[in-house]
Formats: structure tokens, C-alpha cells, sequence
């Protein structure tokens, strides 16, 4: 990955974003992808569509994927300064003990520690269970009043860790849920705009907004986009490491390439064509089954307007919704050249329809 490239990918993974406060990392991706798009907008609930317009030959296409992260929001300050909060999102109570993290104001951030008492001073009988978020407080280490001046109710908090390399080629962040899926979008468009011919038909990224409280802004981007067909990238669960069960959840692994969706929310024609993308770049993939809805943008794309053929590729991801989200940058990587693919063979003589495609 080149330093540019990857610096941009830091940047989107250590600004705050948390679900509803998207404004930061939006007007980052604005500024990055503008060099390269023909137009960008920003929809009244947030979401960042940037266009590269087509040569006119082929359908349109969205790309959507979600800008959006968990974390926390202050709900009650106390008498001492201390800070209740409330899940934005599914976050798992049973990592918040001890952990820091950044608390957003309007004056800036604010570093703090989520508390809880120490070992020795927890009953026998109640080590083994989580403490429930609204049990658990933010500690300022700052004097109540100056607390008070600084922090509002409905300020968020983002887990305080960034971006790092570990190992041979992995990386470890928050949030790469789904902001390496923002940075694959911005990079899929950067190769196109810089290509000698212009894909096909009109491309649209969409960066969402809301998507860990169900999909909301890929609903209205979708409608607002009207694409003839659209992608959903998002992250999926690696089941690679101990405690996973492969039979029951299938064997995902970190490093062996993107992962193609299938299932009902899942067109496919499009699940043919991305296959097909991947195999004519030589790129290893790999196939997850979804036997129902996704938990995805690519579930409120595919039945916006009277339906859009829609596909969703995922990179693997270890320890979802955690501190320490690791990928492989491999597969980061090569699943932007399998999008840029399947984005320059579209072509206007296909057909969408199940079963009608006289490719099929």
C-alpha cells in the first residue's frame, strides 16, 4: 500500500464518526475524493455521493459503503463529574471496563477511562458477570465543574486507539467497520477517474451515514441515487481463530481474499458478474453464505424504489465491534482491483432480472 494511500486510510479510521456525528469524517472524504470526481453532494442526512460520469454506454452504478462507527453518548453528568453513557450501536459491555477513550465536545476532545471498581472490591459472586453499560462511568480526571463547561448531553465518545501495523501485512484499528469499506470506495474511484476510457455508465460512491442503527442512510441514498444497479461494501466476520465455529458460520479467512455474498439480498446476476470480475484479475475470493436479509447497506438498497439489483462484497474482519479490529491489507488491497473490474464490464446488454440474462 502506498504511504499516500495508506495515510488517507489512518486519517478515516482515526477520525471520529460515531452514528448521528458523521460531520468530521464527511468533509474529509469530500476533500479526498473531490480531486478525482466530476461532482460531490451531500444529502440532507448526512451521506457523501460522489460522481464520475460514464461514457454513457452501460447502466448507472452505486458503490455504497458506511462512514458511520459504534460507540458511546453521554446521557447524565453527575455531581462529581462523572459520565453515564449509552450504547450508539452494538457495543459489547464486557470490553468497556478500563478501557480509554475520547469524549467529543465542543471544545475539542477529551481524553477519559471508563471505571469500574478493582477486583478486590467486587463480591466473588459477581466477578463473572458483565457490569451493564449504565453501570460503568466515564472518568474526565477533571474537576466537576470544569466537566460541566465542557461536556453536553448527547456529546459521543469513540474507543481511544488507532491505527497500526502488526504482523506480516495486517493492521490493527477501530472502526475499520466500515471505514476501510469508505477508503476501497475512494480508491476504486480515484483508479477509474485516472483510467485512458471512462467506465461504461455513471458511477456513484456513496459514503452513508447510520448504518449501525439500520441502514438509514443507505435508504435514502439509494433513493435519492436511483442507480439501475449497486454494491454494498462492508466488513464480514474472519472465523479463523480460536473459539469460531466453521459449520456453523463458514470458514472465512483473513488473507485469502474478499468475500462475495450470497443469498435473497443478493441479485444474482450481480453475484455472477463480481465472481467473474475476480476470477478474469486472478484474485483469490471467497464465498459466504446469507440465507436471510444482511446486516448491511446492501439490506435497504435492494428493495429502494421497485427494487435495485444489488451485490455485496466484504473484506474479513477479526473481532468486530472491538478496539483492535484486524484486516489483511491484502485483501483491502485486492479488493479494490475485483470492484474496479466489475465496474469497467458493465455493459449495456445486460439484464438484471433473475433469470431473464441471456448470459446466465
Amino acid at each position: 500500500m502506498e504511504n499516500e494511500h495508506e495515510a488517507y486510510l489512518e486519517t478515516l479510521l482515526e477520525t471520529p464518526s460515531v452514528t448521528g456525528s458523521e460531520v468530521p469524517i464527511a468533509n474529509i472524504i469530500r476533500q479526498y475524493v473531490g480531486l478525482a470526481a466530476d461532482e460531490v453532494r451531500t444529502d440532507t442526512m448526512g451521506s457523501v455521493h460522489a460522481l464520475l460520469q460514464g461514457r454513457g454506454a452501460g447502466p448507472s452504478l452505486m458503490m455504497a459503503a458506511h462512514m458511520d462507527e459504534i460507540g458511546l453518548m453521554v446521557t447524565y453528568i453527575s455531581d462529581e463529574g462523572f459520565l453515564s453513557v449509552a450504547a450508539v450501536g452494538g457495543v459489547d459491555a464486557a470490553i468497556l471496563p478500563g478501557l480509554r477513550v475520547d469524549v467529543h465536545t465542543k471544545d475539542g476532545d477529551l481524553r477519559g477511562v471508563v471505571g469500574r471498581k478493582p477486583i478486590h472490591l467486587i463480591k466473588p459472586d459477581e466477578r463473572k458477570n458483565v457490569t451493564p453499560i449504565d453501570q460503568l462511568a466515564i472518568d474526565l480526571g477533571l474537576p466537576a465543574d470544569k466537566v460541566k463547561a465542557s461536556v453536553r448531553i448527547g456529546d459521543t465518545a469513540t474507543f481511544g486507539v488507532g491505527y497500526e501495523r502488526i504482523g506480516e501485512n495486517m493492521a490493527v484499528s477501530r472502526a475499520f467497520d466500515d471505514k476501510c469499506g469508505v477508503w476501497i470506495l475512494s480508491r476504486v474511484l480515484e483508479e477509474l477517474a485516472s483510467a485512458d476510457e471512462r467506465q461504461p455508465g455513471d458511477f456513484v460512491m456513496a459514503a452513508t451515514v447510520q448504518e449501525e442503527i439500520g441502514t438509514r442512510g443507505a435508504m435514502t441514498s439509494a433513493y435519492g441515487v436511483a442507480p439501475d444497479v449497486a454494491v454494498a461494501f462492508d466488513v464480514t466476520h474472519a472465523t479463523d481463530y480460536p473459539g469460531i465455529e466453521q459449520s456453523k458460520y463458514g470458514k472465512i479467512v483473513c488473507g485469502s481474499g474478499p468475500v462475495i455474498a450470497r443469498g435473497p439480498n443478493i441479485n444474482p446476476v450481480v453475484f455472477d458478474r463480481l465472481v467473474a470480475a475476480a476470477e478474469a484479475e486472478g484474485i483469490d475470493y471467497q464465498l459466504e453464505a446469507e440465507p436471510s436479509v444482511t446486516g448491511t447497506d446492501a439490506r435497504a438498497i435492494q428493495v429502494t424504489r421497485s427494487g435495485i439489483p444489488t451485490g455485496l462484497v466484504s473484506v474479513p474482519l477479526r473481532y468486530m465491534h472491538t478496539p483492535t479490529e484486524v484486516v489483511c491489507l491484502d485483501d483491502v488491497e485486492n479488493t479494490v482491483r475485483l470492484l474496479v473490474r466489475f465496474v469497467r464490464d458493465l455493459d449495456s446488454n445486460t439484464c438484471f432480472v433473475p433469470g431473464m440474462n441471456s448470459n446466465r
